[in-house]
């Protein structure tokens, strides 16, 4: 009995070492075909996420051109409204001087919101040429270098010269040759939801709350175009909820409003849509002009978070080689040096290119690094 044991460990012993030594085979195979030393579990991560991003990329870059459509329509939309709703009763509550000035201010805002636009959207925001000054890295994408503030865009599927996000909005990256006019759009545009906010506030009260704080009101839009109007004032005649007809208060006729429903629509719409993407582009527009601030691209502040990091563990303090401080920072990405310029670049539409370069190679800041730091 006890030799029968003897046995039955030692088979069990065999057992488990032919086991043991079978795993260590496969795990050398396994090694030798897909061992790298950049191994981690990011790549691991971003290997399994690949199809989803590709998805999206492919998404993403087929609803580009809806996307265009769809910011030229709204934008259309409430420039329409605006004249054939908001001028006329501004023209009729204010005095001629104030429509004028407000008729002025509006077009210059208009002006550079489609200029701005069309050159974000249609700019080449630049990629790498086959000759490159200073090399960082190479592309695991393209295969090709890369020079500094260079990143790949892979719904592009290339290169772009310090690449900031694509924007689908725009159907286009915005990098190193359209950043600028990508900036100034969110501004003007925001600017431009604001004036028409605040322009149509007073008519907007009225309407939605159906004239109850506003017991009068005049045929604006009518007098405006046709030169006459029916009464002077005119009280609401709330039948069936519905907002197109009026009484004289002097005549006692009823007149039918000649725009009809669509005009209460139209106020409501246009107040509607500009309050809410005057919150949207506000917010989205101090988050740009923070990383403007800093020197840095909506890519480069995380990359710059895990290099101060980094550094931190070793008791160094990471700088931004990129910023030159507030005032310079403002000045290389807008591109002006003086009053005059800042008129001429800023306040009106310009075409001109950047003063920081061609893309390839950046200046960089220097720091006077402490005597303990070193």
């Amino acid at each position: 009995m006890p030799r029968i044991r003897w046995r039955a460990r030692r088979i069990a012993s065999q057992i488990k070492h032919c086991v043991s030594m079978r795993v260590s085979y496969y795990k050398l195979v396994y090694s030798t075909f897909c061992y790298n030393s950049f191994m981690s579990w990011n790549l691991v991560v971003d290997t399994l996420t690949e199809p989803m991003f590709w998805l999206v990329d492919r998404v993403a870059k087929y609803l580009g051109p809806i996307m265009v459509v769809l910011v030229v329509m709204l934008i259309t939309s409430v420039v329409v409204i605006f004249y054939t709703c908001l001028l006329p009763h501004l023209y009729n509550n204010r005095s001629l001087l104030t429509t004028v000035t407000m008729v002025i201010a509006g077009h210059w805002l208009l002006v550079n919101i489609v200029f701005h636009y069309f050159m974000a959207a249609f700019t080449d925001p630049g990629m790498p040429l086959q000759e490159i000054p200073e090399v960082v890295s190479i592309c695991k994408k393209c295969i090709a270098p890369k020079p500094p503030r260079t990143h790949h865009c892979s719904i592009c599927d290339r290169c772009i010269l310090k690449m900031d996000h694509h924007c689908p909005w725009l159907n286009n990256c915005v990098g190193h040759f359209n950043h600028r006019y990508f900036f100034l759009f969110l501004f003007y545009l925001w600017m431009g939801t604001i004036y028409v906010s605040t322009n149509g506030y007073q008519l907007f009260k009225e309407h939605f709350y159906g004239m109850k704080n506003s017991p009068t009101y005049v045929f604006a839009t009518t007098q405006f175009f046709y030169g006459y109007a029916p009464a002077t004032k005119h009280r609401r005649l709330q039948v069936n909820g519905t907002y197109g007809r009026y009484e004289s208060e002097t005549i006692g006729q009823v007149y039918d409003h000649p725009e009809g429903s669509w005009y209460h629509h139209a106020v409501l719409y246009e107040f509607l849509i500009c309050a809410a993407v005057a919150f949207a582009l506000g917010a989205l527009m101090l988050w740009h002009g923070r990383l403007v601030t800093r020197g840095e691209t909506s890519i480069e502040i995380h990359i710059n978070k895990k290099e101060r990091k980094r550094l931190k563990k070793r008791g160094l303090v990471f700088k931004n080689p990129y910023s030159f401080g507030v005032y310079r920072n403002w000045q290389i990405f807008l591109g002006f040096n003086s009053k005059r310029s800042f008129i001429s670049h800023v306040i009106f539409p310009s075409a001109h290119r950047p003063v920081d370069g061609n893309g390839l190679k950046w200046k960089m800041s220097t720091y006077h690094q402490p005597s303990h730091n070193i």
